[in-house]
């Protein structure tokens, strides 16, 4: 049993699972986000913080001890009003500000949210291991992508962290795409479509995570003993055909210039948010191998990334 966890982005999609599973397990929890909960859990200490004040997220850590820190506050889906410089606010200057305040304050872990977008997308990603990407290859975040370029700026962060400050444990989740029962989000909206896009000549795959094995490895990352880097997957992938063939849906297969020239135009006349760079998005997908996961950190997924895929479109076939 561990002291007392403070989640932040507790009352998130996946924070209000992880804060109840926590709960449930008998840790005293502080959950902090910018909104009040939905559904409160009882006996949970519920407080409202701003990660993009370093005096407000001192008040929080400075009010009582805490032996692990769960971040997990950052933008996933930019809302309309969204820019890139508030992205960047919460993203990376908030996990420094709740980095900087573990340190401070003798925090014993940080479990830290990333995700499989730091490997960067790229088209020698995972070359030498089969198109699969492993915990040691480099991470490469894009720029043009402002949650891919500021999840690689954080593990940048935490690296040089461990190596000023290596009392401080680190467990770092690079997640892949997370499905289950009620997520809905941009990805989701791609297989929502009625043909499927992908670029032309690219297998464009995809791997999975269900939603209830994330919630359970984030668990297990509070109370384990392994540290380190670990990818958030199930076993294999799934091309963009093989998603196609589950949906009973057409595939459109694009030529990638063409694809550039079309979103450039949108873009100029204010028809998408999307640019001519997102071709790079559909076209080299990271793809996360699992074996640390699964030999070191101790933790088997329940779902394949089939099996994963499958479930979120039965009960989304079943609820339509």
């Amino acid at each position: 049993m561990t002291g007392t966890v403070l989640v932040t982005g507790g009352n998130g999609f996946l924070g209000t699972s992880v804060v109840a599973g926590l709960a449930a397990a008998g840790h005293s929890i502080i959950s902090t986000d910018l909104r009040a909960p939905a559904n409160p859990v009882a006996g949970v200490d519920y407080r409202q913080m701003d990660v993009t004040s370093a005096d407000v997220v001192e008040q929080v850590f400075a009010a009582q001890p805490i032996d692990v820190v769960v971040h997990w506050a950052s933008i996933v889906t930019p809302g309309k009003d969204s820019s890139r410089a508030l992205e960047y606010a919460v993203d990376v200057n908030g996990s420094k500000h709740v980095i900087d305040a573990c340190v401070r304050h003798n925090v014993r872990r940080i479990v830290v949210s990333s995700s499989g977008a730091a490997y960067g997308y790229h088209p020698d990603n995972g070359a030498a291991h089969d198109g699969w990407l492993h915990e040691d290859d480099p991470l490469r975040g894009n720029e043009a992508f402002a949650y891919s370029d500021h999840k690689r700026q954080v593990e940048e962060m935490l690296a040089a962290t461990r190596a000023e400050h290596p009392g401080l444990e680190q467990v770092i989740l690079r997640i892949g795409t997370i499905l289950g029962e009620s997520v809905s989000n941009q990805i989701t909206a791609l297989f929502e479509r009625k043909r499927l896009l992908k670029i032309r000549g690219s297998a464009s795959p995809f791997v999975f995570i269900w939603d209830t094995d994330v919630a359970a490895i984030i668990e297990r990352a509070v109370t384990g003993q392994a540290t380190g880097a670990f990818n958030v997957a199930g076993d294999g992938a799934l091309s963009i055909d093989e998603i196609a063939t589950t949906l009973r849906k057409p595939v459109l297969a694009i030529p990638e210039r063409v694809l550039k020239a079309a979103l450039a135009a949108g873009k100029r006349l204010n028809l998408t948010a999307y640019g001519p760079e997102q071709t790079i998005f559909l076209k080299h997908r990271p793809v996360l191998a699992n074996d640390r996961l699964k030999e070191v950190f101790g933790y088997t997924p329940s779902k394949t990334s089939r099996e994963a895929f499958e479930a979120w479109h039965r009960s989304h076939r079943d609820a339509s």
